[in-house]
């Protein structure tokens, strides 16, 4: 039976399907305007039309239907047009006296910033609806311990005063939960089911010939047990690559090779296939995953929707993961590749360059192929003699009802090997309090033996650093870069805060961070992102 959030996940991809389909206008992003207030009001305070999560928002420059006025490309600025995004508005500030518990599913997706990235690296700044700030902090290494040896995970907290709050002291919490490593030698031997989109709207070097590159870093990185098989799909889906030993690497690479666009956009029939052929190629104990390649256009064959997340969850009980990696700007669907790797319990990544593929499939390989948690969830439970107010800074579309924490049955989030899940969250002390700030639980279920673990971990009063740029220079990175995210998202609680501020900061932890380039590359984007909003 479909959990809550699946059956409502269901719905909602049904309607962005048919909406792809049929060419409707999409509707206009709803208004980021805050509601007026004293400082940060609690969510009681704050009107309902703010802290709703409002239905899909789509909002291409142009509807697919309709043409760009003549002699204009179909954009404004050569900005992109038909781009889906969703939003889901942003948390509320919450009283700890009425509610001091705050749960979510946990999500190592990084769609969001790549996306970001690519629309800076094209000379526009993002859309509002595109940021979830989850993912912009999800990107960067937070410099997390691994667990201890014979323990699956460990849970890491810190806070101190953040910076940006301009009205009154607000502090900073980072929860940090840390996946233990799998070396590359010991990971599973895995069957890859790799959907490719093939469609006319592919045929781009930053799409296809993106695909093709990626998937040949893959293929180096193979073991001889691994199997790889190919669904290819434009206007109908057909199969160009049994499953095939990961020794047979000139036959996999051929086969890569003669991927050519062809037609319309039949997602259905892809997955559909994909996912008989991933059974057929089924591995017992082994990493059985769906890896869909696409701009996320569907404008064919959706008679169905419904049938087919159905569908997925059926092979995710069987042990088949989705994995959906989104490619190409311009007309692409970034609500429906999210949320199909929600369903099919795997991730969402977006590569907009060769250096995201090598870091999804040469550098955090194994970590992208092998899940070590399923149904990952986490509970904060604020004491409220310390703690006047807190707010969960991002994770709006991951939420998971406080009593539903301990119920085995609700779906959450998957974590790979290796991987890090960081939440921030904003919280207001009672002045001269002292002792336990909050509680984090972790519960996660092991992908092999179902077994339901649960782990905490205590924070307190002296453990906050009472300087913001003495505290760990991770932490600091990680505010940071939330506070860049809430900026681009137009969000309430970024009002008096601006990217001057976000640029000083970030250039000067960039100091302290040597990421290969990364800590760097984000200070240039800062920069960028100052300029296009001057």
């Amino acid at each position: 039976m479909l959990t809550l959030r699946k059956a409502v996940g269901l719905s909602v991809l049904s309607l962005l399907l048919f909406v792809t389909a049929c060419g409707a206008p999409a509707t206009q992003a709803p208004s980021h305007a805050a509601p007026p207030a004293d400082n940060y009001p609690a969510a009681t305070e704050a009107p309902a039309q703010y802290f709703e999560m409002p239905a899909a928002t789509q909002a291409p420059a142009y509807s697919p239907n309709q043409s760009a006025p003549s002699g204009q490309s179909p954009s404004h600025n050569n900005e992109p047009y038909d781009m889906f995004f969703q939003d889901y508005g942003v948390n509320p500030s919450i009283d700890a006296e009425d509610d001091n518990l705050s749960t979510f599913a946990l999500d190592v997706d990084t769609g969001s910033y790549t996306v970001m990235r690519n629309y800076l690296s094209d000379g526009n700044l993002p859309p509002p609806e595109s940021v979830r700030v989850e993912e912009y902090v999800n990107y960067f290494e937070q410099g997390y311990p691994y667990p201890p040896e014979h323990q699956a995970f460990g849970i890491n907290i810190d806070g101190g005063p953040s910076p940006f709050t301009q009205t009154e002291r607000y502090d900073m919490l980072r929860v940090g939960i840390q996946g233990y490593d799998v070396p590359d030698e010991e990971r599973k031997d895995a069957a890859l089911t790799f959907v490719i989109d093939v469609s006319g709207s592919m045929d781009l070097d930053n799409r296809l010939g993106l695909v093709k590159r990626s998937l040949e870093l893959l293929v180096e990185q193979l073991h001889r047990s691994d199997t790889v098989s190919i669904v290819v799909y434009g206007s109908e889906a057909r199969i160009i690559l049994e499953p095939t030993p990961g020794f047979a690497k000139g036959e996999i690479l051929s086969a890569i090779h003669r991927l050519q666009p062809d037609g319309s956009t039949n997602a259905e029939a892809g997955l559909r296939l994909g996912y008989k052929l991933a059974m057929k190629g089924y591995m017992p104990g082994g990493i059985n995953r769906v890896i869909l390649c696409s701009d996320g256009v569907a404008n064919v064959g959706v008679t169905g929707p419904n049938a087919i997340l159905e569908e997925i969850q059926h092979f995710v009980d069987e042990g088949v993961t989705l994995t959906t990696i989104g490619f190409g700007m311009d007309n692409y669907n970034d609500t429906l590749m999210e949320q199909l790797a929600d369903n099919g319990d795997g991730f969402y990544a977006y590569v907009d360059t060769m250096d995201e593929s090598r870091r999804l499939f040469l550098d955090e390989i194994t970590g992208t192929l092998q899940t070590i948690a399923m149904d990952a969830k986490v509970q904060v439970e604020f004491n409220p003699e310390v703690v006047k107010r807190y707010r969960l800074v991002g994770y709006e579309n991951r939420a998971v009802a406080d009593d539903q924490f301990r119920d085995n049955g609700v779906d959450a989030g998957e974590i790979g090997a290796g991987h890090t899940v960081t939440a921030l969250y904003e919280v207001k002390l009672y002045p001269e309090a002292y002792g336990k700030i909050a509680t984090v639980y972790m519960r996660w279920a092991d992908p092999d033996t179902r077994q339901v673990v649960e782990i905490s971990q205590d924070f307190n009063t002296d453990q906050m650093a009472s300087d913001f740029r003495e505290a760990n220079p991770y932490f600091q990175r990680a505010v940071i870069v939330a506070e860049y995210a809430e900026i681009l998202k137009e969000s309430y609680w970024a009002e008096g805060s601006s990217l001057d501020d976000v640029y000083d900061e970030a250039r000067r932890i960039s100091k302290y961070l040597d990421d290969d380039g990364v800590m760097d590359e984000f200070v240039t984007l800062v920069r960028e992102a100052r300029r296009l909003r001057d």
